[in-house]
């Protein structure tokens, strides 16, 4: 059964004195308009006694915030991998004093919509707008009206309109090439997109990113991937597929063999794919990082316990979710038109490397081919 919410008036009446003189014990006000403490007790006795709790939204309304922020996700909220965005995000909220409504559309626009117009009409004081993968997709209306946040996405073209927080794929890309050059690898085969700066899987952001910045890399190096592999999807069955391939054509005909051997390395375009091409090289005899080294991206919970463990560079989950709460209470906190007048940015957040042991050193010969030199990198 239903109860009725207590009311200031049912405080003060069971008190005995009027509504003003209950609101100003209850809001800590009563020593100052020298309120006697026997009625500041007895009030605060009776309100504990009714449970009575204070509106906060109608304070905060009258305050001009209602300390609350609306996550509107894809499926991050339900996602292994991307809850920790949730996690982040709630902890720099309750460090600064905010609740935040969750809430998910499965990438159903119309329950987006439903969503964002029930939180505006609650008067949340600002909106992240979350994915669970890095995409590109278009801004909702309503979000002009509201501080907003653009979290893990970027925006439809190229004009930047609210503050977006994404990793810094690029810059891992050019990492996991550099990695690799700097144990000697010269043999570099791709899993998951290229050889060209637009052969990538259709829609992922991550993709053309991460190729991007191995191209450059490798570029710098006077190499070209010694061959690439772009897939449907990046999944195992996938990453299997490919690596199965490049033994094929002998890309990884093990220690002393014609093909380089333990020269050659893979670069998978994150962990699904490269538990495929563990399996695959292991079905084929072969041995990470003996014959063949392997880096990634993502750090799925599962890279480490691989064995050996994956090298991979980790999405920041948590941190992106702090850095999108953190920005958007500081476009809250911003004078009225200071967001008008100061171009939106897009804040790339690092993505730290995973050291583990599926990275090999080499040692170039003669003919520039690599081989074993017997140190595992790390």
């Amino acid at each position: 059964m239903s109860r009725r919410r207590v009311t200031l008036a049912d405080v003060a009446q069971a008190s005995g004195v009027s509504s003003t003189t209950a609101s100003l014990v209850l809001s800590g006000r009563g020593a100052e308009l020298r309120i006697s403490e026997g009625v500041q007790q007895r009030v605060r006795e009776t309100s504990e006694a009714l449970g009575y709790r204070p509106n906060i939204v109608s304070i905060g309304l009258r305050k001009g915030s209602s300390r609350t922020l609306g996550f509107v996700s894809d499926t991050v909220a339900t996602s292994q991998l991307a809850g920790d965005m949730i996690k982040g995000a709630l902890a720099a909220a309750r460090e600064h004093g905010f609740m935040l409504f969750i809430g998910e559309t499965e990438g159903d626009t119309k329950v987006e919509r439903k969503l964002l117009d029930a939180m505006l009409d609650r008067q949340v004081d600002g909106i992240i707008l979350a994915s669970m993968f890095t995409r590109r997709r278009r801004l909702p209306s309503g979000l002009d009206h509201v501080p907003a946040v653009l979290l893990n996405a970027l925006p439809q073209g190229s004009h930047v309109t609210i503050p977006t927080v994404v990793p810094d794929e690029h810059a891992a890309g050019r990492e996991a090439a550099r990695l690799l050059l700097d144990h000697g690898h010269r043999t570099i085969h791709l899993i998951g997109a290229g050889p060209g700066p637009d052969d990538v899987t259709p829609g992922t952001v991550a993709g053309r990113e991460r190729l991007a910045g191995i191209l450059e890399v490798l570029h710098e190096a006077g190499l070209e991937p010694a061959s690439a592999h772009v897939c449907a999807d990046w999944l195992p069955s996938y990453g299997f597929d490919a690596a199965r391939d490049i033994i094929a054509a002998g890309g990884a005909a093990g220690a002393g063999g014609a093909a380089g051997g333990a020269g050659t390395a893979i670069i998978s375009f994150n962990d699904r794919l490269a538990f495929g091409a563990y399996q695959a090289l292991h079905e084929a005899g072969l041995t990470v990082p003996d014959d063949m080294s392997i880096v990634s991206f993502d750090d799925h919970p599962l890279a480490d316990w691989l064995r050996p463990g994956l090298t991979t560079f980790a999405i920041p989950h948590h941190d992106l979710g702090r850095r999108a709460v953190e920005l958007l209470l500081e476009g809250i906190a911003a004078p009225a038109g200071a967001a008008d007048q100061a171009p939106a940015a897009v804040h790339r957040l690092p993505m730290p490397l995973r050291e583990r042991d599926s990275v090999r050193t080499v040692r170039a010969t003669a003919d520039g081919v690599g081989t074993a030199a017997g140190v595992p990198a790390g």
